[in-house]
């Protein structure tokens, strides 16, 4: 089979397409045709040597996608050859075939394409995970979103807005906005350079936003702090750009409420797993949830998809097909 794999730790040069031999279901694990692989910034995280260090070089990078059963191993239950599944987290992904724990997987309905099962993995179950469990919006809540016009961020957007809150947005430039405003944003600031404190208070009447959505980085650290009204809520997630340093927890204003979410903490069961996934694709199928997909490259085209999301410059989720 074919598969993307990372030669050694390092810039878009280290990614090589290369024949590698076909993977067996071995005992509870399902052997999967891959159709669609997601592209997330922990791939680039990965690529860059900021995680799976213990895995052996080179390796198949991809921890997401969809795609048709095709054997099962010894101790597999609920799962046969000619299902279609999904999965949200299994090394090696980047791949035409995938050996994957069952426990891992769920079955994508018949009204679900891959590329929207796909789509909204890792990202749906991150917004999921934000925006009911992290922080439970609530009718009349005011939250304020990082990158809303990102994968995560469009998601989170919608789902902000389908339990009653508000959403103020914020994006890297103006070619964003309407996407933005199509998955519900309220507001959207366009700003750059990390100075959307002063908009954001003034959007609320100087009272700020019940919560703030950041993943951008320790550039918007400071501001995220400052547009939170008391007792609100700061999420802070992605790796990938690192965190804002050392803290003085007795100089947190305002009463907040700090923390970092872990998207593994919303499905940390295979039960758990196959309920939010449910969730995502009852949404879909009811129209509340629309997923938009950035871009689809060829397996061959990683790297290029590697330097579409590190720009920043893409709106939604961007794929990989085999």
């Amino acid at each position: 089979m074919k598969a993307v794999v990372m030669k050694q730790t390092g810039d878009l040069s280290v990614l090589a397409l290369v024949e590698r031999p076909d993977p067996v279901a071995g005992p509870g694990q399902v052997l999967v045709q891959i159709a669609v692989a997601g592209v997330n910034f922990m791939d680039i995280g990965v690529r860059q040597g900021m995680a799976w260090n213990e895995m052996p070089n080179p390796k198949i990078l991809g921890v997401e996608g969809a795609g048709r059963v095709l054997a099962v191993g010894d101790g597999v239950q609920g799962f046969a050859p000619g299902q279609r599944v999904a999965w949200v987290y299994a090394p090696g992904s980047y791949a035409e075939k995938i050996a994957i724990p069952a426990a891992s997987l769920v079955h994508i309905p018949d009204g679900i394409d891959d590329k929207t099962a796909a789509s909204v993995m890792m990202q749906g179950l991150t917004a999921s995970h934000f925006g009911t469990d992290f922080y439970p919006t609530q009718p009349g809540d005011v939250a304020f979103i990082h990158a809303a016009a990102g994968g995560v961020g469009l998601l989170l957007t919608q789902i902000v807005r389908l339990r009653g809150g508000t959403v103020i947005g914020r994006v890297s430039s103006a070619a964003k906005v309407a996407a933005a405003k199509a998955a519900g944003a309220d507001h959207v600031i366009v700003d750059a350079e990390g100075k959307f404190a002063d908009e954001v208070l003034r959007l609320t009447g100087g009272e700020g936003v019940h919560a703030v959505f950041d993943g951008s980085g320790p550039s918007t650290f400071q501001g995220s702090l400052d547009v939170l009204r008391r007792s609100g809520t700061f999420c802070w997630y992605g790796p990938v750009l690192g965190g804002p340093g050392p803290l003085d927890i007795m100089s947190l204003p305002r009463s907040i409420k700090l923390g970092y979410a872990v998207f593994f903490d919303h499905i940390h069961t295979p039960e758990l797993l196959r309920a939010r996934s449910a969730q995502l694709f009852d949404w879909i199928a009811e129209g509340k949830l629309q997923i938009a997909i950035g871009g689809e490259y060829p397996l061959a085209d990683a790297a290029s998809a590697h330097a579409d999301v590190a720009s920043r410059a893409t709106t939604g989720k961007l794929l990989l097909i085999p």
